[in-house]
């Protein structure tokens, strides 16, 4: 019998999945183990990746996407070890973390389960890491705020146990399924995951169970990893909330009396609609806001410019009537915002002559219409005067918050990357060309290394004690560090080390192509590699590709009456326009080879669709995919719409 199984299971984060398994491999060679990766029908060549970069990994190749639960027990069932452990591929242990948590369940066989302290990848502690049972009340206080705002308050923080010292071992009650180690025989008696869950909720089951069999769950803060979040569903994201939310639902139901399941369950379905709404009304206040300031602005603007015409220029023999402010203004700033918005205004980098192009257009297109309009046709001077007061609107507070922000004045250039390299002078060499290819726009300002024979290098920047000096000196803002040169506790050590919270933390592990990081805990991990031109991620076709699918949902949603007899899932159908209404999905996208901004949205349909009778494989999927992203337009998308639309009712595939 080996002393640890480690599982990972694997869905489409293939440059996660490789540094994970790198860390593995350096804190599984003191111990006698083995490594399991079960692939969920992954399209982005994880399965081949593993086979030719990990031979010793033992491998499962799902041909679907069976799930966390039933996934992790398919690796479980076959393995053979004193201790199973649970581990997220988007994760990077430290090289003694396999050692020191088995030694201390061997010192404790009263453990069943044990979690480690982790950090995101900005080196931030993971409140995640420890957590409390959600019984009705501390799920009142999660759904309700109360746990936020009093976070070391015994009462209400007791979700994420906040109260407890992060750097004290203590007993808690509910493991994190990101790092999950548990003792075989404790799961032989208490059963595995429950596979009810399909993703969320899994490690609050198991974890209960664990305490129910008479065993004690450990935080162990003794060693770290990070956790860079590079698979979960966005925390701020309506479908999160959904998911989340409903195993919840599905966890008291199973372990709570009747009584308190009722209870827990009409709290959570009250949290499930006032945190679906919270998230699409933040989601548009963010978007909104800076139109709306605009629009404010270029109002009172014309409410002054209104009362200067009419007191210095003869020719205005009246006063305007009050619709000119209350009708016809509003309809101004409408249309100059409109133009303004689609002639790229609002895009970044912020450029002031899409701002002067937007505007022009939408003074021609106000003077234009005004001429059908007797009881509204006002001076054509002040619309153009207005039209220029926009200009100087939108571009004035762009200038005046650019200035706040960062004391200059230079708007056009986004805030360049100031990079500096973390390892020897071979591997920042190597880290430039990976940079180069991705083609990304930053400076590199050189590398920092201990290695007394490389300070003659024209672009050594320092050692690694004068860490802070370099980045406060050099204006770094991008740390890459070299996981050839360094170790993984070296490298968490020195990102704790760091004192500029604003730093942005990247990791090259040893022979990879990628350059991995993430910038906060709520967001998913980003990485570096090379990069192909897609027609679909340029600014202007993702909000052309909006507007269409907005517009598209409303005509289906009206013409439902007539379209439903020829869709397939006829809810289903429904249930997507409303998807894509609110932004949760979109009809057509790459559903299979989606990365990154391509992939935030669940998608209806497949550019294969088109193709939906023929038996097409994986390849040539992923081949029609790429060319859709490649060569987009809007008429592609109604095309595959027209070809597949009674497969508009389909749900999202697993």
């Amino acid at each position: 019998m080996k002393k640890l199984a480690v599982i990972i299971v694997n869905y489409n984060v293939c440059y996660f999945l490789e540094q994970a398994l790198l860390s593995v491999r350096k804190a599984v060679q003191h111990l006698d183990a083995e490594v399991w990766v079960v692939d969920n029908n992954s399209v982005d060549g994880s399965v081949e990746m593993v086979r030719e970069k990990f031979p010793e990994v033992k491998l499962i190749a799902n041909k679907v996407n069976t799930g966390f639960s039933k996934a992790n027990n398919q690796a479980i069932r076959e393995s053979n070890a004193e201790y199973v452990l649970l581990l997220n591929p988007d994760t990077v242990v430290e090289e003694d973390t396999f050692v020191k948590v088995c030694r201390f369940m061997d010192e404790h066989p009263e453990a069943g389960g044990l979690g480690v302290k982790m950090l995101d990848g900005k080196g931030e502690f993971l409140p995640e890491s420890k957590r409390g049972l959600p019984t009705p009340w501390v799920a009142f206080y999660k759904i309700f705020g109360l746990s936020k705002l009093f976070p070391k308050s015994k009462r209400f923080g007791r979700y994420h146990l906040g109260f407890l010292d992060n750097d004290q071992i203590h007993e808690v009650d509910v493991l994190s399924g990101a790092f999950m180690l548990m003792r075989k025989t404790t799961l032989d008696k208490v059963g595995l995951l429950d596979e009810d869950y399909f993703m969320y909720g899994e490690d609050i089951d198991l974890s209960y169970r664990i305490t129910q069999g008479g065993y004690k769950n450990y935080y162990f803060p003794e060693t770290r990893i990070i956790h860079y979040k590079g698979e979960s569903t966005k925390r701020t994201s309506v479908n999160y909330v959904f998911v989340f939310y409903r195993a919840m639902i599905i966890f008291a139901k199973k372990h709570f009396s009747s009584g308190n399941a009722g209870v827990f369950s009409f709290l959570i379905n009250l949290a499930i609609y006032l945190r679906a709404g919270a998230a699409i009304a933040m989601r548009f206040f963010k978007a909104a806001l800076p139109v709306l300031l605009d629009a404010v602005i270029i109002f009172v603007g014309m409410f002054f410019l209104k009362n200067y015409w009419e007191e210095n220029h003869k020719w205005v023999p009246t006063d305007y009537p009050p619709e000119f402010m209350l009708v016809a203004v509003p309809v101004y700033i409408f249309i100059w915002l409109f133009s303004a918005y689609f002639s790229g205004a609002y895009d970044k980098p912020f450029r002031a002559s899409k701002v002067v192009w937007g505007i022009f257009i939408g003074t021609i297109l106000i003077s234009a219409i005004s001429n059908f309009f007797d009881a509204y046709r006002f001076s054509k001077a002040l619309i153009v005067l207005g039209g220029v007061w926009a200009v100087a609107a939108i571009v004035g507070r762009r200038l005046l918050v650019h200035f706040l922000k960062y004391k200059n004045l230079q708007m056009g250039k986004a805030q360049q990357k100031r990079i500096a390299i973390v390892g020897s002078e071979a591997e920042s060499r190597r880290v430039i060309k990976l940079l180069k290819e991705a083609r990304i726009d930053a400076t590199i300002l050189g590398f920092i290394s201990d290695d007394n024979a490389e300070r003659s290098a024209g672009d050594f920047l320092g050692e690694l004690r004068q860490l802070n000096e370099i980045i406060q000196i050099y204006g770094v803002n991008e740390l890459i560090f070299c996981g050839k040169d360094l170790g993984t506790s070296e490298i968490i050590s020195l990102m704790a080390q760091v004192s500029d919270k604003e730093i942005e933390f990247k990791i090259l592990p040893e022979a990879s192509e990628y350059i991995i990081g993430s910038s906060s805990k709520t967001s998913q991990g980003d990485y570096y590699t090379m990069q192909i031109d897609l027609n679909l991620d340029k600014k202007t076709n993702r909000r052309a590709k909006r507007l269409l699918e907005f517009f598209l949902s409303v005509g289906f949603l009206v013409l439902s009456p007539v379209l439903l007899p020829f869709v397939k899932k006829k809810g289903g159908f429904l249930k997507n326009c409303f998807g894509v209404l609110f932004g949760n999905k979109q009809w057509v996208g790459l559903k299979h080879t989606g990365k990154g901004a391509l992939q935030k949205r669940e998608v209806v349909l497949s550019p294969a669709d088109r193709f939906a009778d023929n038996n097409l494989d994986e390849a040539t999927v992923e081949r029609l995919e790429i060319l859709y992203a490649k060569e987009y337009s809007p008429l592609m998308d109604l095309e595959i719409l027209l070809k597949a639309f009674r497969k508009l009712g389909r749900n999202k595939d697993y």
